[in-house]
């Protein structure tokens, strides 16, 4: 579903993706984790192209995700990448059921009724059907993110990127995010995550890239990596996870 070939990007000097060559199969859970700065979420924000590389294939679904388009073409291939961020991006002005139609609606051209129907059964499936007419500012932080999960489903994405999507959320607050991402799992999603949430990937994962400096140093399944990591690097990472 998503395949990395040599792929490389540099802000100015830095060479924040070094030669990444990996792919994540369909129905595969991904999960992407590493110390702060090692380019988890600039790489997960090349396949939706929020990031742009300089050399290597990135291919999404089949397509190449950084050959020459259009405007008409790149908002196509969002369309089919549903992407959850760090901080929510919701509509301030619109209420949660607005926010989940909007694409739908603006981008497939759907009716009003059906966006409508489809964004309450989202928002059910998220366990806020009894907040689909609060606006953002009257949600708390984590049921903005699930809002946010319902939006990106709204537009019925082959896969869903997430974006370290509890790390601006209060600790009480992340169980309901990650529920929501549990679920998706084993209904079978694509997905790829940047997390910290090293439960969450021993647990949901079926396998887990560990970067440092642009690399990945390391990817197994979850037993192999928690149990038995190879990379220094990532036998580090871990030792310092359980120290803390």
């Amino acid at each position: 579903m998503i395949e990395f070939r040599q792929v490389n990007k540099w802000f100015g000097p830095l060479h924040v993706l070094a030669d990444i060559t990996a792919e994540v199969k369909k129905g595969e859970v991904v999960v992407v984790c590493g110390p702060s700065g090692s380019g988890k979420s600039t790489l997960i924000r090349t396949v939706n192209r929020l990031e742009d590389i300089q050399s290597g294939e990135l291919h999404f679904d089949g397509k190449s995700v950084h050959a020459p388009m259009g405007a008409a073409d790149l908002n196509q291939l969002r369309s089919r990448i549903g992407f959850v961020f760090q901080s929510f991006n919701l509509f301030p002005h619109l209420s949660a059921l607005d926010n989940v139609m909007l694409s739908p609606v603006q981008v497939r051209g759907q009716s009003k009724a059906a966006a409508r129907e489809k964004a309450l059964q989202l928002l059910e499936r998220v366990g806020l059907s009894d907040k689909a007419a609060s606006f953002p500012a009257q949600l708390s932080g984590g049921q903005q993110q699930r809002v946010a999960i319902a939006r990106a489903l709204a537009m019925e994405p082959p896969a869903m990127l997430f974006d370290e999507p509890t790390s601006a959320l209060d600790p009480e607050m992340v169980g309901e995010v990650l529920a929501v991402m549990r679920s998706l799992a084993a209904d079978g999603m694509t997905m790829m995550c940047v997390t910290h949430e090293m439960g969450f990937a021993r647990e949901v994962a079926d396998r887990v890239w560990f970067m440092d400096a642009g690399s990945i140093l390391e990817h197994g399944t979850p037993d192999e990596f928690f149990r038995n990591p190879q990379h220094p690097r990532a036998q580090r990472f871990l030792s310092d996870l359980r120290s803390h």
